[in-house]
């Protein structure tokens, strides 16, 4: 009976650090840094070779979708900090769109951080003409360069609902980069 009872103590036990393990997020490493996500972000196949790490979060309670969260690095860069926040403000209809940049740290690093809202033009492909307008979006855009001398890009983006959701938390990752 003792062994049965110390049975059921270990297998307690090891489901217990299953169920615990299952709450921590994934392990995000980039400019030489790790932090690891909230565990509610779940980890995705990138959509394209352009991304190194892919994430969907959930959608706030009455919206249609998840927001997803892309990790980008380019060695070469891809232009200036100015051209990259511009790029990303074109991805939106101009008529009725807000535009917040700001400063922020990535870990210990220096990183510029845009918050976009309005119509967004979904494309099919980046370089695509055409696009279909969604509107009640929202994009958090954060662009810095290490001393790898990579720039490194993180785009949040969904309906103005669910970013909200997910900024604070957002904020929180890119802060514990250690």
């Amino acid at each position: 009976m003792k062994r049965f009872g110390l049975c059921a103590l270990v297998l307690a036990a090891s489901l217990w650090s299953v169920g615990a393990e299952d709450k921590k997020g994934t392990v995000v490493e980039m400019a030489g840094l790790k932090a690891t996500t909230p565990a509610e972000w779940k980890d995705e196949k990138p959509s394209s070779n352009m991304r190194f790490q892919q994430f969907k979060l959930p959608k706030a309670e009455k919206d249609a979708a998840d927001a997803e969260l892309a990790f980008f690095v380019f060695p070469g860069g891809s232009g200036t900090v100015e051209q990259n926040l511009k790029r990303q403000l074109d991805k939106f209809v101009e008529d009725g769109r807000t535009d917040k940049v700001a400063k922020i740290k990535v870990g210990e690093i220096e990183a510029t951080y845009q918050d976009v809202a309005g119509t967004f033009k979904k494309k099919a492909f980046p370089m695509a003409t055409d696009f279909t307008k969604v509107e009640g979006q929202r994009q958090l855009y954060v662009v810095f360069e290490a001393v790898d001398k990579k720039q490194y890009y993180l785009t949040l983006l969904g309906s103005k609902d669910t970013v909200e959701k997910h900024k604070k938390s957002f904020e929180d990752f890119l802060k514990s980069f250690r």
